[in-house]
């Protein structure tokens, strides 16, 4: 069980809202590229399907994630809600990335979480496809960070 402290609101059982809301913060998250802030999101015994790895806990999900941003350089998210109900969220993203050799990426692909009672993530599968881009193909083109409101979401943009 999962120490009241750590309780990260919107709580299960999730509303349309709140589960939009728990996808943004989500999504906010990992724009940061702050490995240690996104596994707080995470329960401790926290287990992931990312690719081919099966990482288990926050130290092995914090390894993952400073390998993943030192390799993905100018890593930027979106996270569209896909489906949800009681204490699971379903969702769909892309995110888009360059290489140490100037090579860019969009990575497309869908998610689905899973939440304890407190609100944090105890599961998480995900499964991901990467389509090289050209730089002129871009179209997440923000300062690094998190996301402007303003900015078009994976549906308005045809993703």
């Amino acid at each position: 069980m999962t120490n009241s402290t750590e309780a990260r609101p919107p709580l299960p059982p999730f509303t349309r809202e709140t589960a939009i809301q728990k996808i943004r913060m989500a999504e906010d998250g990992w724009n940061s590229r702050d490995p240690q802030r996104v596994s707080l999101a995470y329960t401790p015994d926290s287990e992931w399907r990312n690719r081919a790895a099966f990482p288990k806990g926050r130290e092995q999900i914090i390894e993952l994630l400073t390998a993943k941003w030192q390799r993905e350089i100018e890593y930027r998210l979106i996270k569209e809600l896909w489906a949800y109900t009681d204490n699971h969220i379903a969702v769909r993203f892309a995110y888009e990335w360059c290489d140490a050799n100037g090579n860019w990426f969009r990575s497309y692909g869908n998610e689905n979480w899973e939440f304890d009672e407190q609100g944090l993530m105890q599961k998480r599968y995900a499964s991901i496809n990467d389509l090289a881009i050209t730089e002129s193909e871009r179209k997440f083109r923000w300062a690094q960070g998190r996301r402007p409101d303003e900015h078009p979401g994976l549906s308005d943009l045809g993703l």
